[in-house]
């Protein structure tokens, strides 16, 4: 017996991968649709490949937690959807490693030198992380992806002096901490 739209949800709780398979074919462009809208601006194949894989992961191992009808099927794909999706944006988000400005290259300088700006540079990435959201998202945005004012203020729907204000008191604010905290400046 193969599954079909009258008993895929059954065949998949008992744990017959046709029911899988099925729900694959079903459901990939409801699935990839939902992923790309969150981390298609990251222009990530890989990731969102990945993504797709552990939500279809997902309801394979949870499918005996779903209750209720094909239409609730469907509802409860597209929230699997949505929170892997945000997940994997957090994720790409913590691990973005911080780009300074202005570094002059490390031609030529000792170990010690380099042990330095490298404790510098996690303090700056722990100093970013205790910004706000809204400034942590812009601060990402602009220095780690290399996006344009105008385009985060697109992409957050705010002004792009809003964008640059919150910019330069962000990057006064991590200069006053990395003051405070005593960084020796290479």
């Amino acid at each position: 017996m193969r599954s079909n739209e009258e008993n895929y949800i059954e065949r998949l709780k008992r744990g017959n991968e046709d029911a899988l398979d099925y729900v694959v074919d079903q459901y990939l462009s409801l699935v990839k649709g939902t992923i790309c809208k969150v981390l298609g601006q990251f222009s990530d194949t890989g990731l969102i490949e990945e993504c797709i894989n552990d939500v279809f992961l997902s309801v394979w191992n949870n499918a005996c937690k779903f209750k209720g009808e094909a239409e609730d099927f469907k509802k409860w794909i597209f929230a699997i959807s949505k929170y892997k999706a945000i997940d994997c944006y957090r994720t790409k988000l913590k691990k973005a490693e911080v780009v300074l400005e202005t570094i002059d290259s490390l031609d030529g300088a000792s170990v010690e030198d380099e042990l330095i700006t490298l404790e510098n540079k996690n303090e700056v990435m722990r100093l970013i992380n205790d910004l706000g959201p809204m400034d942590r998202e812009i601060f990402v945005l602009k220095f780690f992806l290399g996006y344009k004012s105008t385009e985060i203020a697109g992409k957050l729907n705010i002004t792009k002096a809003a964008v640059d204000n919150r910019i330069y008191r962000g990057k006064r604010k991590l200069k006053e901490r990395l003051l405070g905290s005593n960084l020796e400046v290479v």
